[in-house]
């Protein structure tokens, strides 16, 4: 997930044009979501994704990137949460609108035995749920070099302290640091 150095994922409006992109963030990003099996989006990001992403790799332009992208995401699982959407005839996607917490821990399970990543991307108001009820196992967040002031916060409502463990970090040359956390359970 990507964030300004003051922890805000967009703007008070959602905008995200203060996010920095760049081919080396692409290839590490293909890299590493080519390990996951399953994709988990909010409603919104779910829509903007779809509205994109499955033909993004066929376009006359299409760069590496969005064949790549592409390609992955008609292959993914897709989990959506959303109280709104109903699943009907979504091709590799499941729509998740009550049980939250036990239909993704049974998720969780099944990847597991398969040593699979679920991916959150985006979604703010599903990432503070998913926070709310203690489901998130890591953060994996690109850091870009501006402070925006004011925003949707990743952080937000946290009741309890949630210690963290750091895996590996990386700068990109445009200036974005990752930051990849693990939830220290212990």
């Amino acid at each position: 997930m990507h964030l300004s150095l003051d922890g805000f994922v967009a703007g008070p409006n959602g905008e995200m044009d203060w996010i920095k992109v760049d081919e080396e963030i692409f290839d590490y990003v293909g890299k590493r979501i080519s390990e996951g099996d399953t994709a988990l989006y909010g409603r919104v990001t779910y829509q903007m994704m779809e509205n994109y992403w499955p033909t993004a790799g066929d376009k006359p332009r299409a760069t590496r990137h969005d064949i790549e992208h592409s390609t992955w995401y008609n292959k993914v699982h897709k989990v959506v949460l959303s109280k709104t959407m109903k699943g009907e005839n979504r091709t590799n996607t499941k729509i998740i609108s009550d049980h939250l917490s036990d239909q993704i821990n049974e998720i969780k399970q099944s990847a597991e035995g398969g040593s699979k990543e679920i991916l959150l991307f985006g979604s703010p108001t599903t990432t503070h749920s998913l926070i709310q009820l203690n489901l998130i196992d890591g953060y994996w967040l690109f850091v870009n070099p501006v402070i925006l002031g004011r925003g949707i916060p990743l952080f937000a409502d946290i009741k309890d302290k949630t210690k963290l463990k750091l895996l590996t970090t990386r700068p990109f040359t445009c200036g974005v640091t990752e930051l990849n956390y693990t939830v220290d359970r212990d």
